[in-house]
């Protein structure tokens, strides 16, 4: 929606609140008056708002201000006694007592000394210490900067320093390369601790009184920097994507839009919380829906307990990356239970899922499996194949556009037509503002108004849309184009293929030539002469693969995404002849 064209009604709060509300669903928009007289220049606007940033935006009560923090405190309003968050098999938070906990955090990070504008490190596993620090931060109006666990002493100091980090947060076991990395850096280190669901989360910073007068005084704004990540991204070096309370809001309400969460719903966390996917679309969304999420009582994914803990608390969808879904696929086959909830849908997301797994999963546990599309620069969603009773989803299609508009572009700018292929772009409330100190990946990403996403991709006649795949990934053989997503799709309809990708490596006489790596399935015998002879039946023949690896493990980021970059340095590395180039440099 545009200035030119926003509703000509008397900017009342009520008035507007009444006007756009509707039952279950909320329509939110920004409504601002321009500060001064005169009209803003052009420079005056942001390329990816359609409202002027020297502006004052009238925040809207009903809808939570437009803030992430707002609307939580107004679902623990609505839904106090409804589970928010549990803990398996140890505690369960209701909505108010999980909203009292963050406000009596808040309190306590305060009083030692963080500050509005401050940025805190957080590494912990997915524990509920980890939500309530989290939300804590963001309630001081201070950035949050989740990190991996995993990471070592010399990747927490360059995400220390890059984020400027004023203090790092752990569990009380504490995490030493963090520790070292922080120590390294003068950065002070605090511990958080919640014994049990009725006492109060502890810092081992200060034994002093907190004041909760303090915290309520706190008004967040939306353009509060609430959260802080890093991509993984296909170049070499992490670029930081600062996300503001009205991105977060933004994204959970298209989150709850697309898949009509309530406050009926529950579901089981099974992937890090560091990470976008299952911070905004499993546990963000879902709090902003009244509706209850369950973490693994290990602080991550288990196999052998996820079904357990689904049917405990009652689940009724999960999201996961394609990896945990074949993972989950594989123990049903061998090893399946005894019942399994009757979920709503199951959401794929982080990376391509091959047509043949959906089918499976939809086979094996009785509902609709929905791919998504998502980055962190969008702070998540950006598109989503629908619920049935909104439209069919389609197989090999990442869905429609939620929230936001999006448009096929091409290197001129120019919108194409449907079937074209072009850059995918976006624009909207939830997508970031900018890099952090990066102004030329800042000049890259945004042009002629848009975010360019650096994918490919297509919009059919029904605006579905159609992912060919990276620019950078894709593989030019002699001249010839070829999507990877399409050779790995030929290669997981093998039956006795369990896992597969394809890319690119350098070749002499075409460029680039394409090689795969395989695990085969369970019990599976394939050897490189059937996988061959497979996709010369299946694939034209530039697109068959010169070279294929067998192997029992892929490299993987630590939220299970393969990325090719790294697939093709790994295998290449085990040729002790072969060139190994560098990808992303």
């Amino acid at each position: 929606m545009t200035r030119g064209n926003l509703p000509q009604i008397s900017p009342s709060p009520m008035k507007i609140a009444k006007f756009y509300q509707r039952p279950r669903i909320y329509i939110y928009i920004y409504i601002y008056i321009c500060i001064g007289t005169g009209s803003p220049s052009a420079s005056s606007y942001h390329p990816l708002l359609s409202a002027p940033l020297n502006s004052l935006p009238i925040l809207i009560k009903e809808m939570g201000s437009f803030t992430l923090t707002g609307l939580l405190k107004q679902v623990a309003g609505e839904f106090p006694s409804r589970p928010a968050v549990s803990v398996s098999g140890k505690f369960d938070l209701t909505h108010a007592r999980f909203h009292e906990l963050i406000e009596r955090a808040a309190s306590r990070l305060a009083a030692a000394g963080v500050k509005a504008g401050h940025v805190v490190a957080l590494t912990f596993p997915n524990t509920v210490e980890f939500i309530i620090m989290f939300l804590a931060v963001i309630r001081l109006r201070a950035t949050a900067a989740p990190l991996n666990p995993a990471y070592t002493a010399d990747e927490f100091e360059f995400y220390l320093s890059d984020s400027e980090s004023k203090l790092l947060l752990t569990s009380k076991e504490g995490n030493q390369p963090a520790q070292a990395a922080a120590s390294k850096l003068k950065i002070p280190h605090v511990t958080a601790t919640l014994s049990q669901s009725d006492s109060e989360v502890t810092l081992s910073s200060t034994q002093s009184e907190s004041n909760i007068d303090i915290v309520s005084k706190i008004v967040n704004e939306p353009s509060d920097v609430s959260l802080f990540l890093h991509t993984s991204g296909t170049t070499s070096r992490p670029k930081g994507v600062p996300l503001t309370q009205l991105n977060l809001f933004s994204s959970v309400q298209n989150i709850k839009l697309v898949y009509k969460l309530t406050e009926f719903d529950s579901t089981v966390i099974v992937l890090p919380l560091f990470h976008v996917h299952g911070l905004l679309a499993g546990l963000l969304s879902s709090l902003g829906a009244g509706a209850a999420v369950t973490l693994p009582a290990a602080g991550r994914f288990s196999a052998s307990s996820f079904w357990s803990d689904m049917n405990k608390y009652n689940a009724t969808w999960y999201t996961a990356v394609p990896t945990i879904h074949q993972i989950i696929l594989d123990r049903h086959l061998n090893n399946p239970e005894r019942a399994y909830p009757k979920l709503r849908f199951i959401r794929s997301c982080s990376a391509s899922l091959a047509p043949s797994i959906l089918a499976r999963l939809e086979e094996a546990f009785g509902a609709p499996v929905l791919e998504a599309y998502a980055m962190t620069e969008a702070t998540h969603l950006m598109a989503s194949n629908p619920l049935p009773v909104d439209g069919p989803h389609i197989p090999g299609s990442v869905g429609k556009p939620v929230g936001q508009e999006l448009a096929i572009l091409d290197e001129n700018g120019d919108k194409q037509v449907a079937g074209v292929s072009g850059e995918v772009c976006i624009r909207g409330p939830n997508v970031t503002k900018g890099y952090k100190n990066n102004p030329e990946a800042n000049k890259s990403a945004f042009q002629f108004g848009w975010f360019h996403t650096g994918d490919l991709g297509y919009l059919d006649s029904d605006g579905y849309l159609h992912l060919v795949g990276r620019i950078k990934e894709l593989i030019n053989r002699g001249g010839e184009k070829i999507s990877p997503i399409e050779v790995d799709a030929v290669l997981l309809s093998h039956s006795d293929i369990g896992q597969a990708v394809a890319f690119g490596v350098p070749d002499d006489k075409y460029g680039e030539e394409i090689n795969c790596a395989i695990i085969p399935g369970e019990g599976s015998n394939i050897d490189e002469a059937e996988v061959l002879r497979f996709c010369k039946k299946n694939l034209a023949a530039f697109k068959v693969p010169k070279k294929v690896f067998i192997t029992d493990s892929l490299p993987k980021t630590a939220t299970g995404k393969i990325q090719r970059r790294i697939v093709a340095e790994h295998f290449l590395a085990q040729i002790s002849t072969a060139k190994v180039p560098k990808f992303g440099a």
